[in-house]
């Protein structure tokens, strides 16, 4: 399933706030049993509509089956933190930062931007250690959250990883790695621009339009008995053998999902792994993770490498700082080749990157969005306000989850981008 899509009325508009919609304050799925108007259920599927969603990302696998990104069986690297006093201090310090929102008129503090974004849970840390750590709604610190196209971002690593490894060429054709792909557009477009979505494949992801792709691609995805007379594609990998061609491949950068399940595929076949494997194997098993992880699979148990992956927000934390880190867990281990990190900071093609006025000088290369702004950051990005934001000038990494009401990043940024810098600037004055 696509796992990003608040429909009809209540993804246009957002009646509730963020403190009225909390799901404890809603009552879903509470008590023994629930009363009949609080169930969240499937096959319903309207669990992912405002405000129903404030429950569902905490509780995906209640939904539709999944597979597991393990974290092995030892113990994990702990975090470091300040002391109380000082952690408390930093909380308080950053709760009452300041900014101006994007063509904004009044200053807003972070700690309300917190709330004007719907956050379920916030993580920073600075230099390596936690600075900031709160939770909302369904999440508590025990708990995982959807992360939505933040999957993505994991998908592009592993396939950065591959590409710098010499496992994966991306000079090839998509055809070079998988013959089955037929006449497909992607038959004819590269690995790069796959991994770059720079491919010209018909694909709309318009979660407003109810005729669109997308759609599509969530009825070949579903794990649940197709309806009667269904005579569609039966999975991600016989959707994408059926994609028609829509414009130039290599001309310019179009989001679109089944990109990151293309690149999921060619993975998958030049490993010999899923890609909840190798996710298992490459990081979460490595970076001494303290929750598995889980993404949900269609129904011949392909795991969804476009959206799919739930997970713990220190745990994303850690993947960020690995990042941040250049390929280096937090023990000394090195557990992928530097030029991996710095392929994806250095961004895409500008001049190929449009349509996306939040994200003016942008570029998007590997899965992940490059803001190629003074502090060179770049994020893994999800639908409702989801972020793995790295900033290596301010040595932070910044992790959001969120139920926003609305599905387009674009509503959030004008909030959340100079919340962040805001925050980057402070910390860059600490000692």
């Amino acid at each position: 399933m696509t796992l990003g899509a608040a429909t009809g009325a209540d993804a246009q508009s957002a009646p509730l706030s963020a403190e009225e919609s909390d799901p404890k304050v809603m009552g879903w799925m509470q008590g023994f049993p629930p009363p009949e108007d609080k169930l969240i259920t499937q096959p319903d599927s309207n669990y992912f509509s405002f405000p129903k969603l404030r429950w569902s990302v905490c509780h995906l696998r209640e939904f539709l089956p999944t597979e597991e990104i393990s974290r092995g069986l030892g113990a994990p690297m702990p975090l470091s933190y300040p002391s109380p006093a000082e952690f408390a201090d930093l909380r308080t310090e950053i709760d009452a930062l300041t900014f101006m929102p994007m063509n904004g008129t009044e200053p807003m503090t972070w700690e309300r931007s917190l709330f004007e974004n719907y956050t379920d849970g916030m993580l920073i840390l600075h230099r390596g250690e936690v600075v900031y750590e709160r939770y909302f709604g369904c999440l508590e610190e025990d708990g995982k959250h959807a992360i939505m196209s933040m999957t993505k971002s994991i998908t592009g690593l592993l396939g950065e990883i591959l590409v710098a490894e010499g496992v994966l060429d991306d000079t090839l054709l998509v055809r070079d790695v998988i013959p089955e792909i037929g006449d497909s557009a992607f038959a004819t477009a590269t690995v790069r621009e796959v991994m770059d979505m720079t491919t010209g494949v018909q694909y709309s992801e318009d979660y407003s339009d109810p005729n669109a792709d997308i759609w599509l691609y969530s009825a070949a995805a579903s794990p649940l008995p197709k309806p009667e007379g269904y005579d569609g594609p039966n999975g991600y990998w016989e959707y994408l053998q059926q994609v028609a061609p829509d414009g130039e491949h290599g001309a310019e950068f179009h989001y679109k999902t089944i990109n990151s399940d293309m690149l999921g595929w060619m993975i998958s076949r030049v490993t010999g792994k899923a890609v909840t494997d190798l996710a298992s194997e490459r990081l979460w098993s490595q970076m001494g993770a303290e929750k598995d992880a889980y993404q949900t699979v269609d129904g011949k148990g392909v795991p969804f490498a476009g959206g799919g992956v739930t997970a713990g927000l220190r745990d994303l934390g850690r993947l960020g700082q690995l990042l941040l880190d250049g390929g280096v867990a937090a023990d000394g281990t090195r557990l992928f080749p530097a030029e991996v990190v710095e392929t994806i900071a250095a961004g895409g093609d500008q001049s190929k990157f449009k349509g996306f006025p939040t994200i003016p000088n942008g570029s998007y290369t590997s899965q992940f969005w490059v803001f190629h702004n003074e502090n060179g950051a770049y994020a893994a990005r999800g639908v409702h306000g989801q972020t793995i934001y790295v900033d290596p000038t301010a040595e932070m990494v910044l992790v959001r989850l969120a139920s926003y009401p609305r599905a387009q990043n674009g509503f959030i940024d004008p909030t959340s981008l100079p919340a962040y810098q805001a925050v980057a600037d402070h910390l860059m004055t600490r000692d």
